[in-house]
């Protein structure tokens, strides 16, 4: 009866521990991380303010991960004020919140604004998540809400795609 007890005891302290890792918390609070950079190279200039990052760029913020070929980050006062990433294509994910579907992406092109909360994905964008997907040359994903806004705004622009698969039984 003791061992079974000890073994409960682990498996709540276990549970209780996942629960309330920093890893689960920085779904709420993604834009209060730092942004954390791995890359094969990295340049500074103070004059101009920008950090670039070249091969096998990582970047991550709490549960946002974006992997792109370059990387340049344009810096305001000291702060991260906008990122654009490249690549062939560049990927991102992101764990909107506990319990529901990673929300995944791809464009040659992609800009992240930190303190907007805001990514905007630039030329053959695709937003996925569970059975649905969002194809555009331009796709707003607003970080904190989950929103996707699809189509370009000039008047001449191509049209959006959208895929909405049944749920499989």
């Amino acid at each position: 009866m003791k061992k079974n007890k000890n073994a409960l005891i682990l498996c709540i302290c276990t549970l209780m521990s996942l629960l309330y890792s920093p890893s689960m918390l920085a779904l709420e609070s993604d834009a209060e991380q730092p942004i954390v950079i791995d890359s094969d190279t990295a340049t500074y200039d103070d004059a101009t303010e920008l950090s670039t990052y070249t091969g096998n760029v990582i970047s991550v913020q709490g549960s946002i991960k974006v992997n792109s070929d370059k990387l340049v980050v344009h810096f305001k006062g000291g702060e991260a004020e906008k990122l654009v990433f490249t690549g062939n294509p560049a990927k991102f994910k992101q764990t909107p919140s506990l319990g529901s579907e990673d929300i995944t992406g791809e464009a040659l092109t992609g800009e992240f604004y930190p303190k907007r909360n805001l990514l905007v994905l630039i030329t053959n964008a695709t937003v996925w998540q569970g059975n649905g997907a969002y194809s555009s040359n331009y796709i707003e994903y607003d970080i904190k809400t989950s929103l996707v806004k699809a189509g370009e705004k000039s008047s001449d622009s191509k049209r959006v795609h959208v895929i909405i698969k049944p749920k499989a039984k």
